[in-house]
């Protein structure tokens, strides 16, 4: 079993360091080797400055791999962090896609009334299509891979072919429940790009988990999957998407202990989306003071000095807000390919760019891009879901997402807003 840790203040600030040093020299020697020129030499260095500066709200973590600065960073000092650091080194075009989110399959023996997969409905796309696809996004510099279902262990035989497709320049995340899981599949999936799994967590109480998850296996399959994964020396997260009074009733601080008990290396809080289950909207929505309640909480479980043994938390109502990265969807940071093969945005916007099974993936996302070109301050998941519901149910629709065509015709009108205060000051750099 590994042990991972969380670095001190003090150790926090060597790294920092230490960082700085590696990456200094790892350019330096592509200038001398006339890989780069001088000029971008430099303003690469102040690029990534400026983005580890961004990022000293995170507690950092240590795992098998290296040191976790952020969820979607590759570990450090990995050659999959390399390949992220390059999105920087871009400057005569819009910077790279560094992160992608595929969906293996839509097999699922779940209920959960939230899934923004809740209305996708079709065959899982064909597995040579999405290998060739996946090597192509490694070409072009994706960075982190997440993988998920459904629940990629029903399919295993797939899950293990993506898995291996993808080389060391990439790290991977495997989102899971636990169904299907065992400690000997654990064993065929060992290779060292494998950083961990991610499994969902909703509610500290097994009976609600349970009930949510439409399964009374559901509980035992997730904590016996966290423990097979530490077992097997893989590092363990936590999804967790919680409505507004989950913060005020003391839910989320039972979550932050169950989590610590378990060995949790790292939890991601998302904030409930309307999409998929929930399409028709969020009752009792969260508003800008119960945000700023949020942000307190994790601010203080992951810069206090007390609160260091806890999981790193990362917020996506911290990471997407305006003072930060924005929306990345659409390829500024991130995008989804669902098992069908349709190419979105996000996973919480239920339109599709194009789909791999019948057209060229190099156009539909080069179609995505002009559409994505940096982070907005408007995020869209939200803004315009209403026209995605009242698309789907006027046209009494049976399955999500919306065709191309459908799409098009929607986000050809839809604006991002202005682009956020990190996209804004890097691409001046």
């Amino acid at each position: 079993m590994i042990q991972e840790k969380n670095l001190t203040a003090t150790q926090k600030s060597r790294f920092n360091l230490k960082v700085k040093f590696v990456v200094f020299y790892t350019f330096y020697f592509k200038m001398m080797l006339f890989i780069i020129s001088p000029v971008t030499f430099i303003r690469v260095l102040r690029r990534l400055n400026f983005f580890l500066s961004s990022i000293q709200h995170n507690k950092f973590a240590r795992t098998r791999q290296g040191t976790k600065i952020d969820l979607y960073v590759p570990a450090f000092p990995s050659k999959a962090f390399f390949t992220a650091c390059n999105k920087f080194a871009v400057f005569k075009d819009i910077m790279p896609c560094t992160t992608v989110l595929i969906s293996v399959t839509s097999a699922c023996r779940f209920s959960c009334p939230h899934c923004y997969q809740k209305h996708d409905i079709g065959k899982d796309m064909d597995i040579n299509i999405l290998i060739s696809t996946i090597k192509k996004l490694q070409d072009m510099g994706i960075a982190f891979f997440n993988i998920e279902g459904g629940e990629p262990f029903l399919v295993f035989e797939r899950l293990k072919q993506v898995c291996r497709a993808i080389d060391h320049r990439s790290e991977i995340w495997i989102n899971s429940t636990g169904d299907g899981m065992s400690i000997e599949k654990l064993k065929e999936l060992k290779q060292d790009n494998i950083a961990g799994f991610m499994f969902s967590l909703h509610t500290p109480e097994k009976k609600s988990f349970n009930e949510f998850m439409g399964k009374e296996t559901a509980w035992d399959d997730m904590i016996q999957g966290i423990q097979m994964c530490r077992e097997a020396g893989f590092a363990a997260a936590i999804n967790t998407c919680l409505m507004k009074n989950s913060f005020f009733d003391g839910t989320f601080e039972k979550i932050m202990e169950l989590t610590k008990d378990r060995g949790i290396t790292l939890i991601q809080i998302i904030k409930p989306k309307p999409a998929g289950g929930y399409l028709s909207g969020i009752e009792n929505d969260f508003n800008e003071e119960d945000l700023k309640t949020v942000k307190q909480k994790v601010m203080h479980y992951n810069l206090d000095v007390s609160k260091n043994k806890y999981p790193s938390i990362s917020a996506q109502i911290i990471e997407e807000s305006e003072e930060m990265f924005g929306c990345t969807a659409g390829g500024t940071d991130r995008f989804y390919i669902n098992a069908k093969g349709d190419v979105q945005p996000c996973e919480f916007v239920n339109i599709s760019y194009g789909n791999i099974t019948t057209g060229n993936f190099d156009e539909i996302y080069k179609k995505m891009r002009k559409s994505f070109a940096g982070g907005g301050d408007c995020w869209i998941c939200e803004k315009y879901s209403c026209e995605i519901y009242k698309e789907f149910k006027e046209n009494n629709l049976k399955s999500l997402p919306l065709s191309p065509e459908k799409s098009e015709h929607l986000f050809k009108n839809w604006r991002r807003g202005r682009q956020s205060k990190f996209y804004e000051k890097v691409y001046k750099l």
